[in-house]
C-alpha cells in the first residue's frame, strides 16, 4: 500500500439519487482518471452494511450488482489497474477487525454518533405506531404481544446492535487499506472523526504505527471540493439533505427516476415568495438549491452561474432550465447503464477481491500480533 489509498462505498439496498453520484462516485472518478497512476481507488459495496436497516433479502444480490453497474456507467474506467471494486463480505478481515477494535470502542462513543440516534428514533417511531395500533385493536400481528408488559421494549429491541455498531465497522472499511481520503457528507463526519480516534488509539496503545489514518473532515473536503455536491439538498424541503429516506420521493431525483419525472420533480420545487433570484442559502434555500443543482448538472462554474442569474425574477424559467439539464443527465446516464458489460465487472471483481484480501490481511495481522493472538 504505497500509494495513496482513495475509498468510498455504496450500500447495495440504496435507492441510488444525484446526491451520491455527485458526492461519492464523481470526485473518486475524476481523480482517478485525472491522476492516474498517483492513488490507488477503492471503491467497494459495503454489503454487511445492509443488515442494519430492513432489507429485501432476496434482491441483495441483484442490488449489489446493479450499485456496481453504476460505478461503470458514472465512467468507473475498470482497465485503470489501480482502480479497484469489491463486495465487503468478500474480505473476511473486515468482519474480524470490526470485532477486535470493539474492545477498544467505548459505549458512549457510539451512543453519541447521531446518525445512530436519528435512525433509532425513527425506528422506534414506526414501530411505536405498530404497537399503538396494536393496543388499540386495529390490527394484531405476531411481532408485537399484546398481553406483555414490556412490549415498548420489544420496539427498543428491534433497533439491532448492528446499526448501533455501525461506525466500528465503518472504521475497519477504511482502516485495513489505510485510506486517507474518503468523501463523506455531514452525516458521515463523526464516523471519519472516530475512525481517527479508533485508528491512534491502537497506534498509541502499542506504540506501533499499525494504522494509516484517514485524513481529517476539512482536508477531505479541501481534496474533494466541498461543492462537488456533498450536500444537495431536497427539491420539495431545500432545508434538509436529498435523501433517499424521504417519505414520498417528491424532493429526490433517483438514478431510476424517468426522464419525465424527474422534470416533474424540479418543476415542482419549492421557492419562495421574494420574487428575485439571490443565492442566499438561508433566506432563499430553494432558489439557491436549483443554482447549485444547475452549476453540479451541467458541469459549469458556479459563480458564473449565480452572476448570470442574480437579480432575474423568472423563477419558472430558471426551473425550465435546471429541469431540462436534469432530463438531459438522466437520460444519458441511463443510456450508459444499459450499455455496462456484467462481465467484465465480474472479471474485475475476481482482480480486486484477491488483492484486496492480501492488502486487508497484512493490516489484520499487525493488529493480531500488537494485541497478542499471533
Amino acid at each position: 500500500m504505497n500509494k495513496q489509498v482513495i475509498l468510498t462505498g455504496l450500500r447495495a439496498n440504496n435507492d441510488l439519487h444525484i446526491g451520491h453520484v455527485f458526492g461519492a462516485m464523481l470526485p473518486i472518478i475524476d481523480v482517478a482518471k485525472k491522476r492516474a497512476g498517483e492513488y490507488q481507488v477503492n471503491m467497494f459495496i459495503p454489503d454487511l452494511h445492509s443488515f442494519t436497516t430492513p432489507i429485501d433479502h432476496s434482491k441483495l444480490q441483484e442490488q449489489i450488482m446493479h450499485n456496481l453497474k453504476i460505478f461503470v456507467a458514472c465512467g468507473l474506467p475498470l482497465n485503470n489497474p489501480d482502480v479497484h471494486i469489491y463486495r465487503q463480505s468478500y474480505i473476511p478481515a473486515h468482519s474480524e477487525l470490526t470485532v477486535l477494535l470493539n474492545n477498544f470502542t467505548g459505549m458512549g462513543e457510539m451512543e453519541r454518533m447521531t446518525q445512530f440516534k436519528d435512525k433509532s428514533r425513527k425506528l422506534k417511531m414506526e414501530n411505536s405506531n405498530i404497537y399503538n395500533s396494536v393496543m388499540h385493536g386495529e390490527y394484531d400481528t405476531p411481532e408485537f404481544s399484546v398481553r406483555s408488559n414490556n412490549a415498548r421494549d420489544q420496539i427498543r429491541n428491534r433497533i439491532s446492535v448492528g446499526l448501533f455498531d455501525y461506525p466500528v465497522l465503518m472504521a475497519s472499511d477504511i482502516l485495513l487499506y489505510g485510506a486517507e481520503y474518503v468523501p463523506v457528507g455531514d452525516d458521515q463526519s463523526q464516523h471519519l472523526e472516530i475512525t481517527r480516534d479508533l485508528g491512534q488509539r491502537i497506534n498509541t496503545k502499542f506504540l506501533q504505527d499499525i494504522f494509516r489514518l484517514p485524513k481529517p473532515v476539512k482536508d477531505q473536503h479541501a481534496f474533494f471540493g466541498k461543492d462537488r455536491g456533498l450536500r444537495i439538498m431536497d427539491l420539495v424541503d431545500p432545508t434538509k439533505k436529498m435523501s433517499k429516506s424521504d417519505e414520498n420521493g417528491k424532493g429526490v431525483i433517483f438514478l431510476g427516476d424517468s426522464p419525465e419525472l424527474v422534470s416533474k420533480k424540479v418543476m415542482s420545487a419549492t421557492t419562495d415568495s421574494i420574487g428575485v433570484i439571490n443565492y442566499d442559502k438561508e433566506n432563499q434555500p430553494g432558489i439557491t438549491n436549483l443554482l447549485d443543482l444547475l452549476a453540479l448538472i451541467t458541469q459549469q462554474d458556479l459563480k458564473a452561474i449565480i452572476d448570470e442569474y442574480k437579480g432575474q425574477t423568472q423563477y419558472g424559467q430558471l426551473k425550465k432550465t435546471v429541469a431540462e439539464a436534469v432530463r438531459l443527465f438522466i437520460t444519458d446516464f441511463q443510456t450508459k447503464l444499459a450499455s455496462v458489460d456484467e462481465q467484465a465487472i465480474i472479471d474485475k471483481l475476481e482482480v480486486s477481491e484477491e488483492l484486496m484480501n492480501k492488502q486487508a490481511n497484512k493490516t489484520l495481522q499487525k493488529v493480531q500480533k500488537a494485541i497478542g493472538l499471533r
